[in-house]
């Protein structure tokens, strides 16, 4: 008697990938996560350190044209004279000057402790910058594992169900959380 292979069904490869990819996925989720917790708190000095900030910037910028040149988007002009901005952006930076003849502006500006620091900047990517493409390709991941879901259960189970339900709680509760703000 021969022993015929049993033909996989879409289900068992979805299983199989689900699985696989949200055991990668969790130590880059649990990254996010502490990030995106600490970025909760991004205006208060909780794990933050001060330090000395300088660069250089254009030559003979004027005072309306600082903030946006420095990205400090509070930035309040203290004083100025013929050769130097003094501004503040509390509670990003302090103590801040440019010298409009040099074009080096320098404050004390506040950061996350490391890694943190590091790790914040996943949230603040732009598509200018190489390590996009992992955001982007994580976004997609976290997009499958989500939709793959829906095939961990036969579709007439009260598991199906139940996380039909929980999956439109979710969404309704997104839409509500934006409509709030």
């Amino acid at each position: 008697m021969e022993k015929t292979k049993k033909q996989k069904t879409i289900s068992h490869y979805m299983r199989i990938l689900h699985r696989d990819i949200g055991f990668f996925l969790i130590g880059l989720t649990l990254v996010f996560c502490l990030s995106g917790i600490a970025l909760v708190y991004r205006e208060t000095d909780f794990l933050k350190v001060e330090s000395q900030i300088s660069f250089p910037l254009r030559v003979g910028l004027k005072a309306d044209e600082l903030g946006d040149e420095i990205h400090l988007r509070r930035m309040q002009i203290v004083k100025q004279d013929e050769r130097i901005i003094y501004f503040n952006d509390e509670p990003f930076a302090k103590d801040g000057k440019y010298d409009k003849q040099t074009g080096i502006a320098t404050y004390i500006g506040k950061d996350y402790v490391f890694p943190l620091n590091k790790f914040t900047m996943l949230h603040l990517t732009t598509n200018l910058t190489s390590i996009h493409w992992f955001i982007v390709l994580y976004g997609i991941l976290l997009g499958f594992l989500s939709v793959s879901s829906f095939w961990m259960f036969k579709t007439k189970t009260a598991q199906f169900r139940r996380g039909v339900t929980f999956a439109l709680i979710g969404f309704v509760w997104v839409v509500v959380l934006i409509a709030t703000l």
